[in-house]
């Protein structure tokens, strides 16, 4: 059966994913962006703040997160999805932040505090998830599944 080892496989296996948020008026938005994971059950990455998504998030901090490798081949796709709460960082959260992020990133594109408000133009923002689930390939012989699905992870 998918378990958490897959969700951790295509976390480490991608750079970027898909933030889906929404505006009071609840029109959706989607967005790719740069993250890393941040512990089991967390994820973050750099934004402006005025950005659409990031105004959307400091108006409505439920959101949808996919990762997946849009590179590979018809029908070999891995994915992640998430249902979460997104914040902009405390303090007291960016070093941790940054060691992430930092830790994907070539050396001469490493982030530092000075690239963050008030001094620099983005701030970090984290998700932590609510749900967790992975896409299951069509004949799956645990499942039976004919189609492709989305399998809900502990």
């Amino acid at each position: 059966m998918p378990d958490r080892s897959d969700l951790d496989r295509v976390l480490a296996a991608n750079r970027y994913c898909v933030l889906g948020t929404a505006d009071q008026a609840g029109t959706p938005w989607v967005t790719p962006v740069f993250f890393a994971p941040l512990g089991p059950d967390q994820l973050c990455w750099v934004s402006s703040p005025a950005s659409r998504h990031s105004q959307n998030i400091a108006d409505w901090a439920t959101i949808a997160i996919t990762v997946f490798d849009s590179g590979v081949p018809v029908g070999q796709a891995e994915a992640a999805y998430f249902d979460a709460e997104a914040t902009r960082t405390g303090p007291e959260q960016v070093e941790a932040a940054l060691r992430a992020l930092n830790a994907r990133l070539p050396s001469d594109r490493q982030l530092t505090v000075s690239d963050l408000l008030p001094t620099g133009p983005m701030a970090v923002y984290q998700a932590s998830f609510r749900r967790r689930y992975v896409l299951v390939r069509g004949g799956n012989p645990e499942l039976r599944n004919v189609l492709d699905l989305t399998y809900e992870v502990g």
